[in-house]
């Protein structure tokens, strides 16, 4: 399906591909499948959001039937194998979900500020503040970046840009990763993330989005540190700020 993959490659594609394979329809009898009805399934299972699921459709057959036959016996095998390993795939995903729920739960009932953060979310509110601890025990923000990781070391030259030395790998990997991925969200949510990122993404010479992703991480930090050593809510520049 590599074939299908370079042409449609998506998180949704994916969930609908492993409700086709769970389907259990023989490579036959895709191939044989009305295009319009593969094209029906794909829009249900993919809740609409294919761009043009008669091309996936196509896409699907073509590669089914240039696919190579495989002996009855070890067919069998694999599609157990398959079927198997999706199983266990979804049950994961479930987990996730109670998972991402719990947190949820905890956290409405705790007084904290970061969720005011468009784009935190209790997930990375929470992972955030169980890596940090209490901000207390950290001078100020700079203390909080090298215990997360988010620090460039400076050449001996002297001549250092954060765009081309590479980032250390020590520090806690937990609250980098939480760091990161909030970044991430944020840089979508809140425009003065999204215009930092935007202007970083192009003086980065290589790796622009892992890099400058890393550095709008660092930006966060300061963010992070002045909500919680103050206990305060987000407000967007300009605007009155508030104490909880």
């Amino acid at each position: 399906m590599q074939y299908v993959y370079g042409r449609v490659g998506s998180s949704v594609f994916g969930k609908a591909m492993m409700d086709l394979f769970l389907e259990q329809y023989s490579l036959e009898e895709l191939a044989r499948m009305a295009l319009d009805e593969l094209a029906a399934y794909l829009r249900s299972k993919g809740k609409n959001r294919f761009d043009d699921s008669e091309q996936v459709a196509k896409s699907i057959q073509k590669a089914v039937r240039s696919s190579y036959r495989l002996d009855k016996v070890v067919e069998d095998s694999i599609d157990t194998i398959l079927v198997t390993s999706i199983t266990v795939i979804q049950t994961f995903q479930w987990q996730i979900k109670e998972i991402d729920k719990s947190i949820t739960r905890i956290m409405a009932g705790l007084q904290q500020t970061l969720q005011t953060v468009p784009g935190l979310g209790p997930v990375f509110t929470a992972g955030i503040i169980a890596e940090i601890g209490q901000i207390e025990r950290f001078e100020d923000e700079t203390k909080v970046a090298k215990y997360a990781g988010l620090y460039w070391r400076k050449k001996q030259s002297g001549r250092f840009t954060v765009e081309d030395t590479s980032m250390t790998r020590n520090g806690n990997q937990y609250l980098r990763y939480y760091l990161v991925e909030a970044a991430n969200s944020t840089r979508r949510r809140v425009p003065e993330y999204g215009a930092y990122y935007t202007k970083k993404y192009k003086e980065v010479p290589k790796h622009q989005h892992k890099r400058t992703l890393a550095l709008t991480a660092r930006k966060l930090v300061r963010l992070v540190d002045a909500l919680l050593r103050k206990n305060q809510i987000y407000t967007p520049k300009g605007a009155l700020i508030h104490e909880t």
